[in-house]
């Protein structure tokens, strides 16, 4: 092992998050695929704009045909286009037609989109005789709409087909894997990953912490890597979306064991039943090709979620950096009347999967005094803040400045608050007092959270106060939504005002 991260385990002070080393075949499967988007999101984009052409095509098809545009004035032609849009896109996502399998294999799928677009029509002049609308209707509209769509589908799926296809021959639409067991299950969980060919399921790695006497050594051109804590450095270095351990299912104490060490990554975690006799019901798995994996862990806030809260991420921010940006001027004049030194204060600290970000803050303490590490809590009437720095605490506008931090990326305007390197309850570090406190990190630190609002803020002196922190972050993480946000974020300034354990 090279330079391993000893985070989780608390031997490296200093929480700088260490590499282990990787077999080349790894390394280039989980760099062949930076820059990964999401088949989600790429899935609901495309459904949108099928579904929007055809809309199109049915009010252009109408206006030309018409000539005239005073029979929109009671809104049927826009209605039925839009029930029958409607209706359509729901066939085809029942169909599973907006797959990226299905996008990049348009053969054998427009037949199929040309089914749903028929039967939609179908569908369609079956309300209109049904409600008698039938003279209200041009039937020279409804065979042109139905014809020019019917050519376009084909040429859109092939278009798809091209941009889809070139995606995934760059590996930006694969899941990368890694495999926690490298004994026969291992091997015939690989043989069958790798037997999938039109899978979206790329292997960067295998691991296990067995000896070599006991676990296959062809396992398809695949090695093992290393034990479970390489394997997390590695999901901690690399970019991994599913982790799949492939033990069995009757180790019971093992299985325990394992996922208790790899539930604070971010990445989706199953276990493989293929392998077992046991059969549950059909929900209760999830597949990768015809492999049953049982869902133990789903990376939280993914897919148009984590697009989501992006988006309003930096909207808001953008927002309140404009209408607090007076605030911020006199803050800064403040600081610089008040003592000598720099406005901004600068803070290593640890960010989503354990990463090392560096926030800002309003400078609250003197220059010849700051503790980048934060190895001293701040205390009621610490001597090392500035008289300035004591009412910026107090209100936490000295956090105004991690706006910019949160445009930037690297924070999110709610989440767990980050803490500093060598932040410490009892005199021990934070992740010694709470098991499984690295889970915090699976999503983006936030300015504030759901803990800072539920009045766990400022001086974290015992264990209990840090142990709250967590449970409250965990249930932030576990809970998450967009209006769980903006309750957060308008609950904020009360709790601001209320906190007493903010110096």
């Amino acid at each position: 092992m090279s330079n391993l991260t000893q985070i989780e385990s608390g031997k490296d002070r200093t929480f700088l998050a260490g590499r282990a080393d990787t077999v080349a075949n790894s390394a280039d499967l989980a760099g062949s695929a930076v820059g990964r988007l999401s088949p989600s999101i790429i899935s609901g984009l495309t459904r949108f704009a099928e579904w929007a052409s055809i809309a199109s095509l049915g009010l252009v098809v109408a206006v030309a045909w018409i000539g005239h545009l005073e029979t929109f004035e009671d809104h049927r032609y826009a209605l039925a286009i839009a029930l029958t849009g409607a209706v359509g896109a729901l066939l085809a996502q029942r169909l599973d037609l907006y797959t990226v399998s299905a996008l990049c294999d348009p053969l054998r799928h427009v037949p199929r989109m040309l089914l749903v677009w028929t039967s939609s029509m179908a569908f369609l002049m079956a309300i209109v005789f049904l409600l008698k609308a039938g003279p209200e209707f041009s039937r020279g509209w409804l065979m042109l709409w139905y014809a020019s769509v019917g050519i376009a589908i084909p040429v859109w799926r092939g278009a798809m087909s091209i941009v889809t296809g070139r995606l995934a021959r760059a590996g930006r639409l694969n899941r990368r894997a890694v495999i926690l067991g490298a004994g026969p299950e291992g091997a015939a969980l690989i043989d069958a990953i790798e037997g999938d060919a039109g899978g979206d399921v790329r292997i960067c790695g295998v691991f296990d912490d067995r000896g070599e006497d006991r676990i296959s050594q062809d396992l398809h051109g695949f090695r093992r890597q290393g034990n479970i804590e390489e394997m997390i450095a590695y999901c901690r270095s690399n970019p991994v979306d599913l982790l799949i351990v492939s033990l069995p299912l009757t180790a019971e104490n093992r299985l325990l064991s394992v996922f208790r060490k790899l539930w604070v990554l971010p990445v989706d975690i199953r276990l493989a039943a293929h392998s077992s006799r046991l059969r549950f019901r059909p929900r209760t798995y999830s597949y990768v090709g015809h492999v049953p994996l049982i869902d133990v862990a789903d990376k939280p806030i993914q897919d148009w979620d984590s697009l989501v809260k992006a988006v309003f991420d930096k909207v808001a921010a953008g927002l309140l950096l404009v209408l607090l940006a007076p605030v911020m001027l006199l803050a800064a004049l403040a600081i610089k009347l008040d003592s000598r030194g720099p406005v901004l204060f600068r803070q290593k600290r640890l960010g989503f999967n354990n990463d090392l970000i560096e926030i800002y803050k309003f400078r609250s303490m003197y220059v010849e005094q700051t503790d980048g590490n934060a190895d001293k809590l701040v205390t009621r009437h610490d001597p090392r803040v500035t008289r300035i720095g004591r009412f910026l605490r107090r209100t936490s506008l000295d956090e105004l400045p991690q706006l910019f931090n949160v445009l930037g990326g690297s924070l999110s305007l709610v989440g767990p608050r980050p803490h500093a390197l060598q932040a410490k309850a009892a005199n021990r570090l934070y992740h010694e007092v709470v098991d499984g406190y690295f889970a915090r990190h699976k999503v983006k630190p936030g300015i504030t959270g759901w803990a800072q609002v539920n009045g766990w803020r400022g001086e974290t002196d015992t264990p209990e106060k840090i142990t709250k922190r967590v449970e409250h972050d965990l249930y932030y993480i576990e809970n998450w939504s967009l209006l769980l946000d903006l309750y957060i974020l308008l609950k904020t300034p009360v709790a601001l005002v209320r906190s007493e354990n903010a110096y």
